[in-house]
Parts: C-alpha cells; structure tokens; sequence
C-alpha cells in the first residue's frame, strides 16, 4: 500500500538546494538507498539526529512532497517523490542561473577546470554530447 505525499507541480521540481541542510542530508540518503526506513536512515546520519528528529524530518518531508513512504509490515519505507534525475537537474538550473549568469557554457568550463585529467572515456563522452547538441542545434 503506497500513500502518497501531498505534492503539487510545484514541490515535485523544487529541488534539494530548497531545503534546510539536516533535511536535504536526509533526502540525500534516501535517494542513495532509494528506500528507506527511518532507523535506517538514522543509522546513516548517526550520531547527529535521534530516532524522533528523523522521524519528525520525515514527515516534514512528506508534507512538503518531497517524499512518499509505503507501509510494509510494522515499518514505513520512504522514498523520494521526484526522480534524481529531475531533481538534479533543478538544481543544476538554480546554479548556472546563480553563479554563472545562465550559461551552461561558463559552468561547463568551471567543471573542466576543477576536475584535473579527465579519461579518454570521459572526453570521448564529452565528444559525443558536444556532436549531438551541434546536430540537434542547441
């Protein structure tokens, strides 16, 4: 049985960079373990948080829609309402927006600069999104 969060469009793309610190770290965990249960997720982030503050967190999450949880047996397993990959891309717009005046351009030469020797692999992939943008004239 899934109960679902109370999530509007607008709180399924806000993403982690909305949140306070302790709850992003705890939406964090939960996207790394993609389901959790909160003894779980407080074994993760010991010995900051007790079991109440997680579980308190926990439902402060899921009225925010950011997470859902299920019933299974005695215990609430939780998830995250949007996909990663939805939420990574929020915030990689409020960063390129923020720091680098929304060009994808600047950020992309920031993380070339930071990143030190990158692999044949990884040019040969930057290669081949660069191409496919050309081609599909972004």
């Amino acid at each position: 049985m899934k109960k679902n969060a109370p999530a509007t469009a607008a709180t399924e793309m806000r993403g982690l960079e909305d949140l306070a610190p302790r709850e992003r770290q705890v939406v964090e965990c939960v996207y790394r373990l993609q389901e959790a249960t909160a003894a779980q997720l407080q074994e993760e982030l010991k010995p900051d948080l007790s079991n109440s503050a997680v579980r308190a967190m926990l439902a402060r999450l899921e009225t925010k829609g950011i997470l859902q949880h299920r019933v299974d047996g005695q215990r609430y397993l939780y998830s995250a309402v949007a996909p990663q990959a939805k939420v990574r891309e929020s915030a990689l717009k409020k960063l390129v927006g923020t720091f680098f005046n929304n060009s994808k351009a600047s950020a992309a030469t920031a993380l070339l600069g930071m990143s030190g020797e990158l692999s044949s692999k990884e040019l040969d992939d930057l290669e081949a999104m660069i191409a496919k943008a050309r081609k599909e004239g972004r």
